[in-house]
C-alpha cells in the first residue's frame, strides 16, 4: 500500500461524489477478488482499497434523486469499484443514507459492513424470532457485536464465542453467555435455532450438528460446507440498504447499539494502521478529513 495522488472522481449517472470524512476498513478485502478486477475480471489495479464511509455530498451525476448537496450521509460502496479510502468517492446515490448531525463521521464509517451483515444475517436470511436461541461467533469482534446486540434486542438468547481474551468485551456487549472456543466443549451448549458463523472450517462443521430441526446456519465465510440435518444453510454477501442503514443509525442515536472502534489513524497513517502487528479489537477506521 501507498499513499498517493489520484484525480477526483466523475458522477456517472445516479452517483454522487463525497466528500470522504472517514472511512472503515475489513482486512479480508484485499482477498477479495473484486478489489483487484472489474466485473468484467479485467485487471483494475492500482486499487483505491475500503468500501464503508461517512461524509457529505459535493456533486450529484445526472439523473440523481433523493440526496442534496451538502448533505452528510454514510453508506456503503460498490465492490468492484474504487473504495473509501480517499478523500472522495464517486458512490451510487441509492448506496447512501442520510446521516443525522448529531451521529459522528467515524461512528458512522464504522456501521456499514458490520451493520448491515448482522442486520441481514439474522432478520433476512436467519429469520430470527423472539425466544430463539442464537449461537454468535466472534462474538467480540466488528461483526460479532452487531449480531450479539441486535439478536439481543430482538428477544433471543445469544450464546457468544470466542477466545479466552474475548469473554468480558462479549459479555459487556449483551450475550447472555460465553464460550471459550479453545478450552470449552462446544458440544455442551446443546441445542441452538440459528448458528452465526464468521469462522467456517471445524468450528462450522461443529456448530451445524447443534442446530434443532428447522433452524439455520447463516455464514458470511463462504460456501457453507456443512449443513444442518434438518435445516438450512445459507451463505451470503452483504449488500447495501438504505432502508436497513437507517434502522441501524437510529438505534446507535437512541443507545440501543453501540460501536465496537478498535484503531482510529488519519490518511497520512492509513498505511500503518491497516497493516498491523497486533490482532485488531474492532472496527478500524480511518479519519480522512480531521
Amino acid at each position: 500500500m501507498t499513499l498517493t495522488e489520484r484525480p477526483e472522481p466523475p458522477a456517472a449517472i445516479n452517483d454522487v461524489i463525497v466528500q470522504i470524512h472517514a472511512s472503515g476498513f475489513v482486512p479480508t478485502e484485499m482477498e477479495w477478488p473484486s478489489t483487484w478486477t472489474d466485473r468484467a475480471g479485467r485487471d483494475k489495479t492500482p486499487s483505491i482499497p475500503g468500501h464503508e464511509l461517512a461524509g457529505v455530498v459535493t456533486t450529484l451525476g445526472y439523473g440523481t434523486t433523493g440526496l442534496s448537496i451538502g448533505q452528510r450521509v454514510f453508506g456503503l460502496a460498490d465492490w468492484h469499484r474504487d473504495g473509501t479510502l480517499a478523500e472522495y468517492v464517486a458512490i451510487e446515490a441509492r448506496n447512501l443514507a442520510p446521516l443525522p448531525g448529531d451521529v459522528d463521521f467515524t461512528v458512522a464509517a464504522s456501521l456499514p459492513i458490520s451493520g448491515l451483515t448482522a442486520w441481514q444475517g439474522l432478520f433476512q436470511h436467519g429469520h430470527l424470532q423472539p425466544g430463539q436461541t442464537i449461537l454468535a461467533h466472534g462474538a467480540a469482534g466488528a461483526v460479532g457485536t452487531m449480531v450479539t446486540q441486535l439478536a439481543r434486542e430482538a428477544g433471543a438468547y445469544v450464546i457468544g464465542t470466542g477466545r479466552t481474551t474475548d469473554r468480558q468485551k462479549a459479555l459487556d456487549f449483551g450475550a447472555h453467555d460465553f464460550l471459550d472456543l479453545h478450552n470449552d466443549a462446544l458440544e455442551d451448549i446443546g441445542s441452538v435455532d440459528l448458528v452465526f458463523d464468521v469462522i467456517g472450517g471445524d468450528i462450522q462443521q461443529r456448530s451445524a450438528a447443534l442446530i434443532k430441526p428447522g433452524g439455520t446456519l447463516v455464514s458470511i465465510v463462504g460456501p457453507v460446507e456443512a449443513r444442518p440435518t434438518n435445516g438450512l444453510a445459507i451463505d451470503f454477501v452483504v449488500e447495501a440498504d438504505r432502508t436497513q442503514l437507517g434502522e441501524i443509525i437510529q438505534r446507535v442515536r437512541d443507545g440501543r447499539l453501540r460501536t465496537n472502534i478498535g484503531d482510529i489513524a488519519t490518511l497520512d497513517d492509513a498505511v500503518t494502521a491497516l497493516n498491523p502487528t497486533e490482532r485488531r479489537k474492532g472496527k478500524t477506521v480511518i479519519r480522512v478529513r480531521p
